[in-house]
This record gives C-alpha cells, sequence and structure tokens, in this order.
C-alpha cells in the first residue's frame, strides 16, 4: 500500500501542470479503499488463524496498521520529494491558482480567499520535514477513517459445528 501511495503521490506535482495527470492522482486516490479492502480480505481468507474468519477488532487493527505503515512508507517519497526535488514548485502553483481566483472572485468568496491565503502563507514557511509530517498525520487520520468501514465489511465469523 506505501509503495501505491508513493506512485500515486507523483501524479501529484505532474497534475499541477497538466490536468490529466491530477484527474490520475484523483482515480487512484479513490481507488485506496478498495485496494485496502482487497488487502484485508487477502489476509483475512489466507493467514487469519482463525480458518477464514475474522473479528472486527482483528481486522480493524489490520487496516490501521495497514494504513499506518502505508503513511511512512509514503513519509519516506514526501521528504525525498520535498527536500531534494519541489524547490517551492508546489507552492508557486497554488499560489497561481489563488491569484487566477482572485482575479474574478464571486460576491461571498471574500472569507474563503482570506482561509486560502492564509494556507499558502502557512504552507510557505513549513520546511521540508514539517510538511512530511503535516502528510503523515494526515494520511494515518484518513487511514483511520478508512480503517473502521473496512473493518466492518471484511469481519467474518466461522461457525464451527451447531451448539
Amino acid at each position: 500500500m506505501g509503495a501505491f501511495w508513493i506512485f500515486k503521490f507523483i501524479f501529484l506535482p505532474l497534475g499541477m501542470s497538466m490536468p490529466v495527470f491530477m484527474l490520475v492522482f484523483g482515480v487512484l486516490t479513490i481507488c485506496v479503499p478498495f485496494i485496502g479492502y482487497r488487502l484485508a480480505c487477502h489476509y483475512r481468507d489466507n493467514y487469519s488463524s482463525n480458518n477464514g474468519g475474522i473479528g472486527f477488532i482483528h481486522a480493524f487493527s489490520f487496516c490501521l496498521f495497514m494504513y499506518m505503515y502505508a503513511s511512512l512508507l509514503a513519509s519516506v517519497g514526501h521528504l525525498i520529494y520535498f527536500y531534494f526535488i519541489d524547490n517551492g514548485f508546489i507552492l508557486e502553483k497554488l499560489q497561481d491558482m489563488f491569484d487566477t481566483v482572485k482575479e474574478n472572485p464571486l460576491p461571498s468568496m471574500d472569507s474563503y480567499l482570506q482561509q486560502y491565503q492564509l494556507a499558502i502563507d502557512t504552507y510557505a514557511i513549513m520546511n521540508p520535514v514539517e510538511i512530511t509530517l503535516q502528510l503523515v498525520s494526515q494520511n494515518m487520520f484518513y487511514g483511520l477513517l478508512m480503517a473502521l468501514p473496512t473493518a466492518m465489511i471484511v469481519k467474518k465469523r466461522i461457525n464451527i459445528g451447531n451448539k
């Protein structure tokens, strides 16, 4: 899963310049919970010690750790990108998008524009390690949110005999 997240992240900076790559990034992001489900089912059916059955807590802990370790592995790719490759590229593209929206604002967008500018300013003062830690915590939180429904769907009880 972590390798998939690193592969998926490649399309984010590319998508800032070419919209088709942003579409690919979005589609791959939507695929993450389905891949997590398939991995959890594979674990349940092949490696669970309960004859193919798995309880909610067991499934939840597997999914949570899968997403946690994936976010840690992806953080290596994020750190390498932001430390050696980015050089302010994403920040520049975000500022360009903001300037484009700011030229023709809708009537009730003033508060949103101020929040967006504040977010860009905050991002501008962060170093690569801080950006990476922000992405790790974000990925772990999303992993927690994805682990709950995945575990509810993956759980399976095996009845052995009639009691």
